[in-house]
């Protein structure tokens, strides 16, 4: 199951700007396994939610405020090979070399593959902490070499 939430309009952004504002307030103080909320209109609930639900509450809203869309999807979801190099922003068969080479891991169904998100998502980490090292390695090897930068 797949939620997606249009890009955000302007009011939108306003709106989760003071609401993350107010819940960066209290996060600090969050204590046990859940948090509990009021909600006001027509009629007030009260409502406890799992502390991890308010964390995604904040992510959620963070990015609403830049003005970025939303997407939710479950950790154990499985993709197909087009999907996931859509996330990746890469070719599919990239994709597929990356695959075959061990890098991420994927199982087939009868002749298609398909990769856990949790995967995926693991990858994009380790990804990520390998380009920032080498960019690091760059720039202080610029600096001993006096490059100006």
């Amino acid at each position: 199951m797949e939620t997606v939430v249009e890009k955000p309009t302007k009011n939108d952004q306003k709106v989760a700007q003071k609401s993350l504002d107010s819940i960066s307030k209290i996060s600090g103080s969050l204590k046990g396994d859940t948090v509990g909320v009021e909600i006001s209109g027509d009629g007030s609930v009260h409502l406890e939610l799992p502390a991890k639900v308010f964390k995604l509450l904040r992510v959620i809203l963070a990015n609403m405020a830049e003005g970025k869309s939303i997407s939710l999807i479950p950790a154990e979801t499985e993709l197909s090979t087009q999907q996931a190099a859509d996330i990746l922003q890469v070719s599919r068969p990239h994709l597929v070399k990356l695959l075959e080479s061990g890098k991420i891991p994927f199982k087939k169904v009868g002749k298609h593959r398909r990769v856990l998100l949790e995967d995926l998502v693991k990858y994009m980490r380790v990804f990520q902490l390998e380009r920032e090292k080498a960019l690091q390695e760059l720039a202080d090897q610029a600096q001993e070499l006096d490059m100006g930068y």
